[in-house]
């Protein structure tokens, strides 16, 4: 952690005098003046400053006002104009950067072709002991100049012996070699596992990917990584959050492992990101009745544990797969290279729905939070069908189950969504704008030109009401938020591969809608709303302050906005050295 950064002080004649010449106040710990404060309330309210104590907000507004707030012993700084917003929240991140620390990285922007990936391989392994595992991590087909997989034969070239496994950028399929597939005993007789995919050529024989559940067959052989990496993977990206002006985070899908090393940090006293806790729900009524009898003696929301720094937060379901590999619960076929289509291939579910709608339910009646990741058209409407059934059947109000990523919902999925939020307080996409330029060539790939208008459609969300919680899905794609502001404002491709915009701009929003989703809408799907998510008198002081005004600047701007402080409940976590003192109030 870079620790808690030097206070930019105004001379203390100068504070003084600011005292002298306000009404009394109880002095605040700290006062940020000279500002643009983006509050995000109810009103979209821009104040110049706010003065913080106890690690709360005591006070927001003008100038004049936040002057009334600076004692003998307060610290002042001066913003010089910069821009303040609430810190900014991830609704769906993967959290700890532990296989990008201890494997191979393949999602780069330098990673453009297959040869690219061998090279990356080819010298790890020429580092590794005989028959170690090398892993990596990111490649994506959408991004590479031969538009294809990467296969088992293009492995082998440069691993013949070492077994290697490398994960697609979706988490949802993966590439081994043929030394890794004879461990895991694959081969042309091996059959589909349930609700997975072992990809064939067109003689029968697998080419080494391997899509959703047969994942497992290759991945059960792999060692974890050990408990000190793993560690140190959250302990980096609580850092580097904290470096993009990011306080909050929604993981999905954790184990027990996962909850003791949060436990462990934030006794510890490093956890300076809110972590609201998934739990990895199973594919089946049963292993759902094994996970609810281990957590339901946990706390739920909105109890927390750390004084609202760690949740256990609900439980996170499956419907189907994913949209990079062709696999999400779709009614139509996918298309392949925009145009083509993949005749016979809907996607599938990847729970039983049957079990799924079991499963919700008993959730549900136990009073527990339920996220479930649903991509494909067909996918979401069973999902927000089966919360409909669920809360008619036992109606309770506030659990906020949400739909993960929520791609194409139909116009029945968008109907129940705004029909649960206004009755259930439920209903609520937790979507992700960097989707549609990180994996955007692959996506419209796969869509094709009239589905990929439906791709994430955000001003249809607000145009009919319903609020989302936007969110990265990293290691999916790269968590810094400012990429999902604009990408929600610009919905550009990173390649262009299908045009720049393939997805039209009808359902682009503007920059603040897009804030309020990695804000307070954010703050709401971890049932911490009343506590972070905007600048409001009583609110813990977790913010962000930018080197530009988000509101004001260029649409292209938005992906190059530069964190230069970040303060989590009202202590600086984290501080550019370029943010120095420029003038006075």
């Amino acid at each position: 952690m870079h620790g808690i950064a030097k206070w930019v002080l105004l001379p203390a004649a100068l504070a003084a005098a600011l005292h002298a010449q306000q009404p009394a106040a109880t002095p605040a710990d700290l006062v940020l003046v000279n500002g643009n404060v983006l509050t995000v309330d109810a009103a979209d309210s821009v104040a110049q400053g706010l003065a913080i104590r106890g690690g709360t907000i005591a006070a927001v507004g003008a100038a004049d006002r936040i002057r009334a707030f600076v004692g003998p012993n307060t610290r002042v700084i001066d913003l010089a104009g910069r821009t303040v917003t609430p810190g900014l929240i991830d609704s769906h991140v993967h959290f700890s950067e532990a296989a990008e620390m201890y494997t191979i990285d393949l999602a780069g922007r330098a990673v453009t072709s297959i040869a690219d990936v061998l090279q990356r391989v080819g010298d790890r392994v020429k580092a590794a002991k005989p028959g170690e595992w090398v892993q990596g991590r990111g490649w994506d087909e959408g991004k590479l100049a031969e538009h294809r997989y990467v296969t088992a034969a293009d492995l082998d070239q440069v691993a013949p012996d070492n077994p290697v496994w490398l994960t697609q950028t979706t988490g949802h399929y993966g590439v081994a070699n043929s030394a890794a597939l004879r461990i895991a005993g694959v081969e042309r007789e091996t059959k589909d596992p349930p609700m997975g995919t072992i990809d064939r050529d067109a003689r029968g024989n697998p080419t080494g990917v391997l899509k959703e559940s047969a994942q497992q067959l290759v991945t059960a052989k792999v060692p974890p990584l050990p408990r000190e990496q793993q560690k140190n993977g959250i302990l980096k990206m609580i850092e580097d959050f904290n470096r993009e002006g990011m306080t909050g985070a929604k993981d999905p899908g954790i184990g027990e492992a996962k909850w003791e090393l949060y436990q462990e940090i934030l006794r510890e006293g490093k956890l300076t990101v809110r972590l609201f806790a998934l739990w990895a729900g199973g594919r089946s009524v049963e292993a759902t009745r094994q996970l609810l009898a281990r957590i339901d003696k946990l706390p739920h929301p909105p109890s927390t544990v750390g004084d609202g720094r760690l949740m256990s937060g609900g439980v996170k379901m499956y419907m189907d797969g994913s949209g990079g590999a062709r696999t999400a619960w779709m009614y139509q076929d996918w298309n392949k290279n925009s145009t083509e289509i993949d005749k016979g291939n809907a996607g599938y579910p990847t729970t039983p729905p049957d079990e799924y709608r079991q499963s919700v339910r008993l959730l549900h009646d136990a009073g527990m939070h339920v996220s479930t990741h649903a991509i494909g058209d067909r996918a979401i409407d069973w999902v927000v069908d089966t919360y409909e059934q669920a809360l008619s059947a036992k109606p309770t109000t506030g659990l906020r189950h949400g739909i993960i990523h929520a791609n194409v919902p139909t116009d029945h999925a968008l109907d129940v969504m705004a029909r649960l939020q206004r009755q259930y307080d439920a209903g609520y996409p937790e979507a992700q704008g960097t989707f549609l330029w990180w994996l955007g060539d692959n996506y419209t790939a796969n869509l094709g030109p009239a589905r990929s208008q439906r791709l994430k459609p955000f001003r249809t969300f607000r145009e009919q009401g319903i609020r989302w919680a936007g969110g990265s899905d990293y290691a999916v794609t790269p968590f810094a938020a400012r990429y999902s502001l604009w990408a929600s404002v610009a919905r550009k491709t990173l390649n262009g591969t299908y045009g720049l915009q393939p997805f039209g701009t009808k359902e682009s929003v503007d920059i603040k809608t897009a804030l309020r989703a990695q804000t307070i809408w954010a703050a709401h799907q971890m049932f911490l709303d009343d506590r972070i998510g905007s600048i409001e008198i009583g609110k813990d002081a977790d913010l962000a302050v930018w080197d530009r005004d988000m509101y004001t600047v260029p649409t292209d701007a938005l992906k190059d906005l530069k964190c230069l402080m970040t303060l989590f409940r009202g202590t600086v976590v984290y501080r550019d050295p370029s943010f120095q003192d420029r003038g006075t109030p």
